[in-house]
């Protein structure tokens, strides 16, 4: 006898369905990833672009501030 007699045609329509449906939860699955993926790129894009833009003119610090570098621990 072979394999697909003894599966039956309830057998085969099973297995048919469960492959499908996997394959149809492995698509929502990667299409909900590249969704988040976007909402992550929007909300970063939105972040740098919030932020302030750095002073003109060369340096923040004070002329005294950064000259020396304290190397003893």
């Amino acid at each position: 006898m072979s394999t697909f007699s003894t599966l039956g045609f309830d057998g085969v329509g099973a297995a048919l369905l469960n492959s499908q449906q996997a394959a149809t939860q492995q698509q929502v699955q990667v299409a909900v990833a590249k969704k988040a993926m976007e909402v992550q790129e929007t909300t970063a894009m939105a972040l740098i672009q919030a932020l302030p833009s750095p002073p003109s003119g060369g340096a923040v610090n004070p002329p005294n501030l950064g000259n020396n570098v304290d190397i003893k621990a």
